[in-house]
């Protein structure tokens, strides 16, 4: 006769208690904890220095482009007036041109030659802005003064009588300004004396007085002769 097997269900406690009953031995199997998760680190030195120089050179990138995006828009509508006017006759020398390939230089008809520019006296009055765009019309501008040499050409051939608007002007707070850009230069300047004398005075003319030719700042809206000038035509 097969004897009978009874399994019994036995559950182990850890449990402790002030008797001791149980042993450690009867303990459940001890699980290993997850260790916590890592939280990212900060970015390096060398990548935090990295970017900040990037933006720099981003940045300094995109104010050298706008610079000369300017300044070639502008030579480009220079190019477009030169191009859209026509002189019929030209007054042309054989010399050394700064431009490869090119010998001669030339001014259109009734305009002064001198150094690398041309000269045309208007003697129609108008203010300075109206003087301004009628040079503007020929492709040329307001006279710059760059020079002692410049200034005695140009006054050998006006009229000691008359006023001659030039291409300086003051927008305000007296910075005075040549139209085509060129800095100011306090150390060529050829202003008579006392001159300029009036805040309300905000463009130039060339004139005579007493102690020779001169710059006199007047009242803009007033209207007097003008000089224009431009740049010699190679060819």
């Amino acid at each position: 006769m097969a004897s009978e097997i009874t399994y019994a269900e036995v559950k182990f406690k850890n449990e402790s208690n002030s008797s001791g009953t149980y042993s450690d031995s009867a303990t459940a199997p001890k699980v290993k904890p997850t260790p916590p998760l890592s939280k990212p680190g900060r970015p390096s030195l060398l990548f935090t220095s990295l970017m900040a120089l990037f933006l720099l050179l981003a940045i300094a990138f995109l104010a050298a482009f706008i610079f000369y995006y300017q300044k070639y828009s502008q030579l480009l509508e220079e190019k477009i007036v030169i191009k859209d006017i026509t002189y019929t006759e030209l007054n042309c020398a054989k010399d050394h041109s700064p431009i490869e390939d090119k010998v001669w230089s030339c001014c259109p008809k009734d305009w002064k030659p001198f150094s690398s520019h041309c000269y045309l006296i208007s003697n129609d009055s108008a203010s300075w802005r109206e003087s301004e765009e009628k040079c503007s019309s020929m492709g040329a501008h307001l006279m710059v003064v760059h020079s002692q040499e410049e200034q005695d050409f140009i006054t050998k051939i006006l009229d000691p009588k008359a006023n001659y608007y030039i291409g300086l002007s003051d927008p305000g707070h007296r910075q005075w300004r040549w139209v085509d850009q060129t800095p100011y230069n306090e150390s060529a300047t050829f202003w008579h004396p006392g001159e300029p004398n009036s805040d309300h005075e905000q463009c130039v003319i060339v004139n005579h007085r007493y102690s020779g030719w001169g710059w006199n700042d007047i009242p803009c809206s007033v209207k007097q002769k003008s000089v224009c000038q431009m740049k010699k035509i190679y060819l």
